[in-house]
């Protein structure tokens, strides 16, 4: 049996054709791949400003378009908006599995030179056919390295955080307090607005004390073979095409990594969708 995961940046269901339609950009990712999971960022609701949008609620409109999935988000952008309602703006995981516990991080967000807007991370516990395993999905700052680079590093400790718990037996408690599976094993995956020879990157991938590394699923398929591009391909306003988009794997899901497939040929967002298979 295998696994799939899909993980694209959906630009709030906005095309390079600056037409947005989410359902062309769930029939696309069905047409991708029969996914298990799928994981989206840019995911955005109420902002009136945001070219297609027209204050749509873009959580409600996938949860619709994706009935046999269970859905979870997570919001980083969480605002007022005029005449009522909120503008927020996240990520969402979309499984086939049963979702078991869910975790929202905050990631590290100080003031900077650049322009920027809070970040976070969504990890959800999820019950696969062959024990729990950790999905998380991020979207990372793109001005301004620092706040990256403090980012990667919120990422690691939420990562060692969970292999900790992964280790204990804690003692059966009533209400919020009663245990859940937890795991080390897990998949990061999102746009992390950083390039292959980002120093963010190698951060991510450095060893941690007492926790399993994350492996860039690429490069353990392929070693040095350059990463399809992920982003400008089709669009060159924010610069030559490039790899932002990753996904990542601990140590012990490598040798069940089957393919890493960018699809380079779609203009439905701005970036590229990219799929894993795990055997």
């Amino acid at each position: 049996m295998t696994s799939t995961l899909l993980t694209w940046n959906i630009q709030w269901g906005l095309g390079v054709d600056r037409r947005r339609d989410p359902a062309r950009i769930v029939a696309h990712a069905r047409a991708l791949a029969d996914f298990d999971v799928l994981c989206v960022q840019e995911v955005a609701a109420g902002f009136d400003d945001l070219e297609g949008l027209d204050g749509a609620d873009g959580f409600a409109e996938l949860r619709a378009l994706l009935p046999d999935h269970e859905a979870v988000e997570a919001i980083a952008v969480d605002l007022p908006r005029e005449g009522g309602g909120r503008r927020r703006f996240g990520n969402m995981i979309f499984s086939r599995w049963p979702v078991l516990r869910v975790m929202r991080h905050a990631l590290p967000w100080f003031g900077d030179a650049h322009s920027n807007m809070p970040r976070v991370l969504l990890e959800a516990t999820l019950a696969a056919p062959d024990g729990p395993l950790r999905v998380m999905t991020t979207h990372l700052e793109y001005f301004s390295p620092e706040l990256r680079m403090a980012q990667a590093e919120g990422i690691r400790a939420a990562h060692a955080q969970a292999a900790s718990r992964a280790r204990l037996a804690p003692a059966p408690l009533p209400g919020p307090f009663a245990p859940h599976p937890e795991s080390a094993r897990a998949i990061l995956c999102g746009d992390f607005n950083m390039r292959p020879d980002d120093p963010a990157k190698a951060r991510l991938e450095a060893p941690l004390v007492d926790a399993p590394p994350l492996r860039d699923a690429w490069r353990a398929l392929h070693g040095a073979a350059a990463h399809p591009h992920s982003f400008c391909v089709h669009d060159q306003r924010y610069g030559p095409p490039h790899c932002c988009d990753f996904v990542f794997v601990t140590d012990d899901l490598v040798p069940r990594l089957r393919a890493v497939r960018y699809d380079v040929e779609t203009q439905v967002s701005d970036h590229q969708p990219v799929v894993v298979t795990l055997a």
